[in-house]
């Protein structure tokens, strides 16, 4: 460890830290998918009632789409403050909004009750669900990633990435007990008990976050070196390109993930005809396995660099992008469980590193505002329109999926590039200012 290296805390004191934040993002990534479920199950239906049933299920991906949007917006302004005031008050913000956000999504009116109010609300619910989430990733993994000892940043960075998995496996949970209720019962209240449950999570969520201490590298350079005046401003003059490769990284790992957890509801279920419970539990069992795979991939990077396993995750998306539909379409279950697994597990090549790799491309005076923007510039044009770019190629193709199984290859081309050109980092020295 160099002498200009800062000391790290005590072992606990770490574990404590990457516990908070990997609690906390569970919860925010549950309130966000239970939407995503929602909009791929039952919202065209609810929220927007036309007699073309394609034109409904892209009416219901567009209010997905939008949260996505909302996201660089919330990264830049939680960014702005979290590099000047502190990581620790914006993960108690974050998880506040997406709580209450997500609460009152399951108190909503549907369309049939108060008309074209219904979905007006519920698309400035969801940007408030975006906004959120937009400031909450960078917080948690830089709490993480910040508190965390040299040689174990990958590791501890990919703990919190496991919320993600984490909530998907509590949405899907839901879901799977909800929808086996009638359909008139599911539709009338069973799609609410996932948002209302939101609640309780907010409660149990912000006891763990308002206990954790603040990350030593922030407050240390507070003390040394005082804080950006306007964060993003430094950001863009002194690392655009990390900005732009970092984008650019996340375009096959966000937009192949919502291709294999939500487009592949909507896509068995109505064109496939198979049962909703089926494409769920495979969900379900995917997201148990990256729990495993998520900090694994993260400790591997720790051993080989960042670079070597996120190429590898990239280059298995582009490869199983045709096969990934091949098996949905046997309608066979155990392959079509498999092909959900593979899926997720090369989508956790990319994000178990992602954490670290992102948080070690900048400075600690504009670490919060760079990792954010990097990560959530990507989101809108990624993974916000992947369910409306697959559900508009499906329909191009007279439901035929090789387009969107191309439209997945260049996703991975994209981040196959990024990932070429950005510098490895894991042996990066994350106290120096630059």
């Amino acid at each position: 460890m160099s002498d200009n290296e800062t000391s790290p805390p005590p072992q606990n004191s770490v574990r404590r830290v990457v516990l908070a934040s990997f609690i906390g993002t569970t919860i925010e990534w549950f309130d966000f998918f239970i939407y995503g479920t929602a909009a791929a199950l039952v919202f065209g239906q609810l929220f927007f009632p036309v007699e073309n049933e394609f034109v409904g299920r892209m009416a219901a991906y567009g209010t997905f789409a939008i949260g996505f949007f909302a996201r660089p917006i919330g990264g830049i302004v939680f960014g702005h403050f979290g590099d000047r005031i502190g990581r620790k008050a914006m993960l108690v913000t974050t998880l506040m909004m997406m709580g209450i956000a997500t609460c009152l999504i399951g108190f909503l009116p549907t369309y049939e009750t108060i008309g074209i109010a219904a979905p007006i609300i519920l698309v400035l619910l969801r940007l408030v669900q975006g906004f959120g989430v937009g400031g909450e990733w960078g917080g948690a993994v830089l709490m993480a990633v910040e508190h965390g000892h040299e040689g174990k940043r990958g590791f501890y960075g990919s703990c919190v990435q496991m919320g993600v998995p984490v909530g998907l496996l509590l949405a899907a949970s839901v879901f799977a007990i909800v929808t086996k209720l009638p359909e008139e019962q599911f539709l009338s209240w069973g799609w609410r008990v996932p948002f209302l449950l939101g609640i309780v999570l907010l409660g149990i969520g912000m006891i763990i976050r308002l206990h954790i201490v603040e990350s030593p590298l922030f407050a240390k350079a507070q003390k040394t070196e005082g804080v950006s005046k306007i964060p993003i401003i430094e950001v863009l003059k002194k690392h655009p390109k990390n900005v732009f490769l970092a984008m650019g990284a996340r375009f096959a790992e966000n937009a192949c993930f919502y291709i294999f957890s939500v487009f592949v509801l909507s896509y068995a279920v109505d064109q496939l005809g198979l049962e909703r419970s089926t494409i769920l539990t495979g969900v379900w069992i995917a997201a148990v396995i990256q729990i495993v795979a998520i900090p694994a991939f993260g400790a591997l990077s720790d051993r080989v660099g960042r670079r070597p396993v996120y190429l590898a995750g990239a280059i298995f998306i582009a490869l199983f992008a045709f096969p990934f539909f091949w098996m949905i379409e046997t309608k066979v279950t155990a392959i079509i469980w498999l092909a959900i697994i593979l899926g997720l597990i090369g989508h956790s090549a990319m994000y178990g590193p992602q954490a670290a790799f992102f948080s070690e491309l900048f400075g600690t005076r504009v670490r919060y505002s760079g990792a954010s923007i990097g990560y959530q510039l990507a989101s809108p044009f990624a993974g916000g329109l992947a369910p409306l770019i697959a559900t508009a190629l499906l329909e191009w193709s007279g439901d035929k999926s090789w387009p969107v199984s191309v439209y997945m290859i260049g996703t991975a081309g994209i981040t196959l590039i990024a990932i070429y050109f950005a510098a490895e980092t894991y042996r990066s020295n994350l106290s120096d200012s630059d």
